[in-house]
């Protein structure tokens, strides 16, 4: 499932990069918030905290309530790295888990 989510996210997330409408960037922040909300507790229940914290802090990032003012610019740069990272996170193996 997580596989299906960070897909979805990285093509929300470089379909920002087209001129869209208002409220599709609406959309993009709501759907990041609980995409990445998500992750952040699987990574959690799978005892990965980096990626937990990672995770949590691009739900905060993508948020619509208390929007992060940062110009289009630098959204787009933003949205690269992250749609790019998502999509590497895919085909990576996650780190076992150490007890």
């Amino acid at each position: 499932m997580d596989k299906a989510i960070k897909i979805i996210l990285a093509i929300l997330i470089f379909l920002c990069l087209a001129d869209m409408p208002y409220g599709f960037y609406q959309f993009v922040r709501f759907a990041g918030l609980v995409g990445f909300a998500i992750l952040a507790y699987q990574a959690h229940e799978q005892g990965r905290q980096t990626d937990m914290i990672i995770y949590g802090g691009l739900a905060l990032l993508f948020q619509p309530f208390f929007k992060i003012v940062l110009g289009r610019q630098m959204w787009n740069i933003v949205d690269v790295v992250v749609g790019i990272g998502l999509l590497i996170s895919i085909f990576m193996k996650p780190k076992e888990r150490q007890r």
